[in-house]
């Protein structure tokens, strides 16, 4: 049965465009260079590229993928088991397409996710051929209105040769003026971005497009799939207890106001466990400037210490999807959706001032940080926002718990597999057995800080006896390494399946 969405598409002009998903599918063409909505799998296309895929079934051909950040199966998922994708950027949580690319049938591009909107828009990566956008409306002047994200979708709009608008009837009219949409002009000619707190609101409701470039608009009503989220477990609650402890030292040394600063938080089970820690701590009144809107964050504010929650994505568990829906108009007053391009933005953290907490795959003695490689070679998502904010943030902190695989892995290592924040970005490193302030601390101050505050019991003497060791035979180096002994560790979890044998 044909999905009625005249009720969301306005004007005869525009209705006129729609057409089913495998109509509009045909109006991509192999080598196109593809640029979908979504972030962190949220306001994600998914009729046409379903149609797209079904397409190559039987007409195999390839595109370049682009899209906010990680996307849903019916895009990442499907595209990848019909061999579709040539070219993938910048971030994905796909099983399939983690496969494909850690395989070398895909082409995988890493970057940092506020980079990618003005790297599209000077021209970088080649003219980007289709945007395919999931809206909640479309108004008579060709505007968009998207659903659950807003990622990188003003800048597909702006750059693609043609629009495909996909009318999800599953995401709720409600959603209408949660965003705030705003493309930053490019040098020479770029300005301050006028955000000076996370509450401001500097755009449009809709993100503009010209009716003319809208080639199609199909009906959709397939819901995001989003991705459940572990239990908070003890080593969580830890975590979460630890920086609530170091922050009130922070507030009692004058270096954090009582209500701190804006929170910043990555994504997945571990940040979003920390986050829901602070809706039982002491703080109140906090401001939120984040890229994902996790479960932790309804928590927060459902606790009523929440005046403002800006970010580009609603990234819950399905039951926190289902909660968000069931209480839109509360949470509607608090959240504020950007696109990424601004809700990670360096220089807006940096003028905010804001607090950092991401998660680490490991971390080593010396401060430097692995987000994204399993043992330095298998890519696991990307880096995602964490360098956004690692730099610039007022406050840098990195969680993670000290072991992994029932303790066979120590995530606190001599030396990291893959470095994607260096010593010289990170400044708090957190697990559940403690807090390492590193600021103002020289290498070996930061590795002798960071054994004993951060590393398992199982492992300190290892890692103790590393380091005396690198300090011996380097005569106390000002970074002491002993880079096989180091990356021993690494092999030996790969000849053995522990890092203690």
């Amino acid at each position: 049965m044909m999905i009625d969405i005249k009720d969301r598409v306005k004007g005869a002009a525009l209705q006129g465009k729609i057409v089913s998903a495998d109509e509009a599918a045909k109006l991509i063409n192999p080598n196109d260079k593809v640029g979908i909505s979504g972030f962190t799998p949220s306001g994600y296309a998914k009729a046409v590229p379903l149609a797209l895929a079904k397409r190559m079934e039987t007409e195999p051909f390839k595109i370049d993928l682009w899209t906010g950040a990680s996307v849903g199966d019916e895009a990442d998922g499907a595209l990848t088991r019909v061999d579709g994708i040539n070219r993938r950027f910048p971030y994905q949580t796909n099983t399939d397409t983690r496969k494909a690319l850690n395989s070398g049938h895909m082409k995988y591009i890493d970057m940092h996710l506020s980079a990618m909107a003005q790297n599209i828009r000077y021209g970088f990566f080649g003219d980007l051929d289709v945007a395919i956008i999931e809206a909640v409306q479309v108004n008579e002047d060709g505007s968009i209105v998207p659903t659950t994200s807003v990622g990188n979708s003003p800048t597909f709009v702006s750059q693609a040769k043609k629009v495909i608008v996909e009318v999800n009837v599953s995401q709720p009219l409600s959603l209408v003026g949660m965003h705030d949409i705003y493309e930053p002009l490019d040098p020479p000619h770029r300005k301050l971005i006028p955000l000076d707190t996370p509450g401001d609101r500097i755009g449009t409701e809709a993100i503009p497009c010209d009716p003319d470039k809208i080639v199609a608009i199909v009906a959709c009503d397939i819901p995001d799939t989003t991705r459940p989220l572990a239990p908070i477990d003890d080593d969580a609650k830890a975590m979460s207890q630890n920086l609530i402890e170091f922050f009130q030292n922070e507030i009692k040394a004058g270096r954090l106001p009582e209500n701190l600063l804006p929170l910043q938080s990555g994504v997945g089970s571990v940040a979003n466990a920390v986050i829901s820690g602070l809706a039982q701590g002491p703080f109140t009144n906090l401001s939120i400037y984040t890229e994902v809107i996790q479960d932790g964050m309804f928590d927060l504010i459902d606790a009523g210490k929440v005046t403002v929650c800006s970010g580009t994505a609603l990234s819950p568990s399905p039951d926190g999807l289902k909660r968000f829906y069931d209480n839109i108009d509360e949470y509607r007053k608090k959240i504020i959706l950007r696109p990424q391009e601004l809700s990670n933005n360096p220089g807006i953290a940096r003028r905010l001032g804001v607090i950092a907490m991401n998660t680490a795959i490991e971390f080593d003695i010396l401060g430097n940080v692995n987000s994204t490689h399993v043992m330095g070679t298998k890519m696991m998502n990307g880096v995602g926002g964490s360098g956004d904010f690692a730099r610039s943030a007022y406050l840098t902190i990195f969680c993670t718990s000290s072991v992994a695989k029932n303790g066979d892995i120590s995530s606190i290592v001599p030396f990291v597999s893959h470095v994607d924040h260096t010593e010289h970005d990170t400044m708090i490193f957190c697990t559940e057995q403690g807090v390492a302030d590193c600021r103002g601390l020289c290498p070996v101050e930061r590795a002798r800080l960071i054994i004993e505050k951060c590393a398992h019991p199982d492992y300190k003497p290892m890692l103790t006896e590393y380091l005396e060791k690198a300090l011996a035979a380097t005569k106390n180096a000002h970074t002491p390494m002993l880079l096989d002994e180091a990356l021993s560790w690494h092999k030996r979890f790969i000849d053995t399946g522990s890092m203690k044998k």
